[in-house]
């Protein structure tokens, strides 16, 4: 009776690959990454980095009102909520009304929702872009290299003639981007260059 039930279960194991080479390590931990997948990773171009790039600041702006009028409307439901009595201040020095206060703490919760919408819009965008968001990564680091080999030192502005776009935070196509080399260049030499 032993015999029978185990029978089935020894056909299919010895019907079953190999897993374990030598030394007891499995086959599928030896595979290189490079075979790991059989389609090569298609590379993205400038243009469509840049595109991306807008869609990504498209979905941080976009998330920031719905995020500020959650806060708002989450801080005015709680602190709504609250008994107060008009008669006893919230701080016995200072006497604030409690009304004051609880609406103060209200615009402080649609603040923290206007702060944290931009991060919700981004990891929003990371999700739905999952499959390029490493190639995304990595010109990032690049592209930011480049801005900041390029850009103008810091110490040659002045309080009447700050350095234009220092961050290249307004930089969205390879036109753009060409332009603000010429503007970094125009600057710099304005900078250095004596007055006549």
């Amino acid at each position: 009776m032993q015999n029978f039930a185990w029978t089935p279960l020894r056909q299919t194991c010895r019907s079953l690959p190999r897993l374990v080479g030598k030394n007891n390590v499995s086959s599928i931990f030896l595979r290189p990454k490079s075979t790991a997948t059989g389609v090569a990773a298609r590379e993205i171009s400038w243009t469509e980095y840049f595109a991306l790039r807008r869609r990504r600041r498209q979905f941080q702006s976009a998330s920031t009102i719905p995020c500020a009028m959650v806060g708002f409307l989450g801080g005015s439901f709680y602190f709504g909520s609250l008994q107060t009595d008009p008669t006893k201040p919230i701080m016995a020095r200072l006497g604030i009304d409690p009304m004051m206060f609880y609406g103060g703490c209200t615009l402080l919760c649609m603040a923290a929702g206007y702060v944290v919408g931009p991060s919700i819009g981004s990891t929003v965008w990371r999700v739905l872009n999952r499959k390029s968001v490493a190639k995304i990564d990595a010109l990032d680091r690049q592209f930011f290299k480049h801005i900041a080999r390029n850009r103008v030192d810091a110490s040659l502005q002045s309080a009447t003639a700050p350095v234009p776009d220092y961050y290249g935070e307004k930089i969205g196509s390879l036109p753009q981007y060409k332009q603000w080399l010429r503007d970094q260049a125009k600057y710099k030499r304005k900078a250095t260059l004596p007055e006549e």
